[in-house]
């Protein structure tokens, strides 16, 4: 059975290199003097052969070799490592800019750490200095998405190109701008998809996909952490690179499916966040459509605007709250490293534009044809470069902008408040605790009141968190701290809905199961000093610790959902002990004798059954628990165990124990029926199964949520949906789930199936439903309490 390669055994980069011309000591014996362009060594020269090359990939290893190499020989880069990935690898940023800028990289962080707070300013005279001075400072970042190959390839081409040549562009791009690169967001991913691919490259399993999540808890969701935090990659690239210098344009660049447009770029659709700063999204819809222009200038087809994607989550979009653009581009894909022949007549639709039509926004449709990852790098490259350019000759424009959003943002606005009270809770400090490391990691600044006081009529003790608004990231505590309402949109009057691309809802106090209150009235007490950011502060329910603890497996099989990812991820923070079950485990039967309950997350019955169909990956990756692993279920619980399933494995549990249970909301039209990702109130059942536990809490409804019908008068129904129970989001159709089941338990045999028709963990977020989750692995509450 193979698995990821462990970390390489290899000594990390140090804090910093940065190596002058007249100082290097360079390992290279061909390379005597340092400096010009035919000394700073070519990714070829180290790599073996150039970025971008068909059926090639360079590990990260050896890309982190040779950004080491580049840093050698070159003083227009220096490289850093910032800290550790999740597996332990070194996760590295480059500061690319001229020397003349270099030299005085400190002065340059600290005008820009100025502009970003217009407190720190004495007057226009000093701001008139700083915007002389100052640079504009871009951030591009690569690789978030493992199998998206394109983007952490294409970085060694940009960096090598930026840190080598004479050219006009480049050298005006050195001078204006200060580039920080992160080559890859998730480098252990990057080192699983190229072993991955150099092991089965030239057989017919080379386009297969990696049959496990690339990142190690939480795949593709790694890129909807961008305000909870919970990564080690995230919590390094907000504290090393976000916080630390405060970009004017973050640059993410991705792939996306390969039958329409070869590249995207802003504007995007509707909707923005109404908390995002309109300076801000006018400066993202320029910028984008410039990028656009120049690559269309320069003979590539393809190029698509104001379509697919919105920009209304802060999951994908941190920077939008910290004052700064965030230019999304997504090219076409292929077969990872491999090219693909695109029939002319498989291309066509898309969201917001027709891939098979010309359009405002799409003004020169691509024809088909062969694609490939010469062409991804190359567009990608290209995109790059004509960000840089416009970054570099409207620096003045992209500080001015960025001072300005600041000065807004100490002004509150009518209709938003003085400031967020957040009091303590003593019955759940660990969700105050999350709640205020997502604001204090997020640079918005907390302080605890020293005294008791009143606001807006009510009384709040000593101790009571204080979120003042003017301050210049009041927005992203404005987001995450209101409740959202999701506008209405639909494709036409009384037609489906616009699909947003992600969710409608990041409320934290429902999330977290904690209070906020607006106040709109100065405060009359005094603060502490700014708060760190605090640690998590997860308890473990007594019931899941100790020597009588249940033995809890979770399903992992050749499809892992990102759900089960988080779950795992959850149960680490926690200290939960537990095993992942594969699914020969499962096949073998006799389970009764290592687990006491098993997690089955969301998962389609025929993933979890049935797996990868042959001839998609190599055999020792292909089928699911098959007929014998149902059978091993069914024994399983009819023996005394627990099985717990989630949303689409209900089906499948449904199906094993023919239980008089079904989905209310199944295949209802969505002009009817619609939850893109909302919060729902829950109401828990008078039931001893409920006891501790608050009778009220937001869960999460989205894709393959469900509320049941229950014909079995045997099934006990523990928890219900409100009969309002929109709280936060967007709901089309809230009578389907009004007052219907939402988490039902059936015995069977000596042993029980709970069902959730809700996900109670969301993306390591949703605290306010752990505790029900943790009741249905302990099973009985008298092994809470006793």
């Amino acid at each position: 059975m193979r698995h990821p390669r462990p970390a390489p055994n290899r000594t990390p980069l140090p804090p910093r290199t940065l190596v002058s011309r007249l100082a290097a000591g360079l390992v290279f014996s061909a390379v005597a003097v340092v400096g010009a362009a035919a000394q700073v060594p070519t990714p070829a020269s180290v790599l073996g052969f150039r970025p971008g090359t068909e059926q090639r990939l360079a590990d990260w290893t050896e890309l982190t070799g040779y950004y080491e190499a580049l840093a050698r020989a070159s003083d227009r880069v220096a490289v850093d490592t910032l800290g550790q990935t999740t597996d332990g690898r070194p996760f590295v940023m480059l500061t690319v800019t001229s020397p003349a800028n270099h030299a005085r990289l400190d002065q340059l962080r600290e005008i820009q750490m100025r502009l970003a707070d217009p407190r720190r300013i004495g007057g226009e005279a000093e701001l008139a200095r700083l915007l002389d001075e100052g640079r504009t400072v871009v951030l591009i970042t690569h690789g978030i998405h493992a199998t998206e190959v394109g983007s952490s390839q294409s970085a060694a081409n940009l960096l090598y190109r930026l840190a080598s040549s004479d050219d006009e562009k480049v050298r005006e791009i050195l001078d204006n701008v200060v580039l920080l690169d992160i080559p890859s967001l998730n480098p252990d991913g990057l080192q699983w998809v190229v072993d991955w691919y150099e092991e089965w490259v030239g057989t017919e399993y080379e386009a297969a996909p990696l049959p496990w999540l690339y990142h190690r808890y939480v795949g593709h969701d790694n890129n909807r952490d961008w305000y909870a935090f919970t990564q080690a990659e995230t919590r390094l690239t907000i504290e090393k690179a976000h916080n630390a210098w405060h970009p004017q344009i973050v640059h993410d660049i991705h792939q996306m499916g390969g039958g329409g447009a070869r590249i995207f770029f802003p504007p995007y659709t509707e909707p923005w966040d109404p908390n995002i700063d309109p300076g801000l999204t006018s400066a993202v819809s320029q910028l984008g459509s410039y990028m656009a222009a120049e690559l269309t200038a320069q003979g590539k087809p393809g190029v698509v605007v104001q379509a697919i994607y919105d920009a209304y989550t802060p999951a994908r979009a941190y920077q939008h709250y910290h004052a700064g653009a965030r230019i999304l581009s997504e090219t076409a894909s292929a077969d990872l490293a491999t090219s693909v022949e695109v029939d002319p007549a498989d291309i066509g639709g898309g969201r917001e534009y027709d891939a098979g039509a010309r359009s405002w926004n799409y003004p020169w449709p691509w024809e088909g044809g062969r694609w490939g990852l010469p062409d991804i790098v190359e567009y990608q490259e290209a995109g790059a470069m004509a960000l840089l350019t416009n970054a570099a000759r409207n620096r003045r424009y992209w500080l001015e902008n960025f001072h300005a959003i600041g000065t807004r943002a100490v002004e509150v606005a009518e209709g938003t408040p003085e400031a967020w009270l957040i009091p303590p809770d003593e019955d759940n400090p660990g969700g105050v605790a999350y709640a205020l490391r997502i604001l204090a990691m997020g640079d918005v600044e907390v302080h605890r009141a020293e005294a008791p006081f009143t606001a807006d009529g009510e009384r709040f003790e000593a101790g009571t968190w204080v979120v003042p608004m003017r301050q210049p990231y009041a927005s992203f505590a404005q987001t995450l701290l209101e409740r959202q309402v999701y506008p209405d949109l639909r494709e036409y009057p009384g037609g489906p809905p616009k699909r947003p691309y992600d969710v409608t809802a990041h409320t934290l106090p429902l999330l977290l199961d904690i209070d906020a209150v607006p106040v709109f009235e100065p405060l009359g007490v005094a603060l502490s000093e700014r708060i760190d950011a605090p640690d998590f502060d997860f308890r473990l329910p007594p019931g899941l610790r100790g020597d009588g603890a249940p033995r809890v497996g979770i399903y992992k099989g050749w499809r892992e959902p990102m759900e089960a990812g988080w779950t795992r991820w959850v149960f680490d923070e926690h200290g939960l002990a537990y095993d992942t079950i594969h699914d020969a485990t499962i096949r073998a039967g006799n389970l009764n004798e290592r687990f006491d309950v098993i997690l089955l997350q969301d998962q389609s019955p025929a993933a979890i059954v049935e797996g990868f169909s042959e001839g998609v990956l190599p055999d020792e990756y292909t089928g699911g628990i098959g007929e014998d692993g149902q059978r091993a279920l069914r024994d399983f619980v009819r023996n005394g165990g627990r099985l717990v399933a989630i949303e689409e494995a209900t089906e499948l549990a449904v199906d094993l124990f023919d239980l008089g249970v079904d989905n209310a909301v199944d295949r209802l039209p969505p002009q009817d029926f619609y939850i893109p990702g909302s919060l729902l109130s829950l109401e828990l059942e008078d039931d001893p199964f409920a006891q501790g536990l608050e009778p009220e809490v937001a869960s999460w409804f989205w894709r393959s949520s469900r509320a049941f019908d229950v014909t079995d008068p045997t099934v006990r129904v523990l928890a219900r949906f409100a009969d309002q129970p929109l709280m936060s989001g967007w709901v089309l159709g809230p009578e389907h789930v009004a007052g219907k089941p939402a988490i039902v338990e059936a015995r069977v045999g000596q042993g029980s199936v709970t069902l959730f028709g809700f996900q109670p963990n969301y993306r390591g977020q949703s605290m306010a439903t752990w505790p029900i989750l943790f009741r249905a692995l302990v099973g009985s509450p008298e092994r809470v309490f006793q």
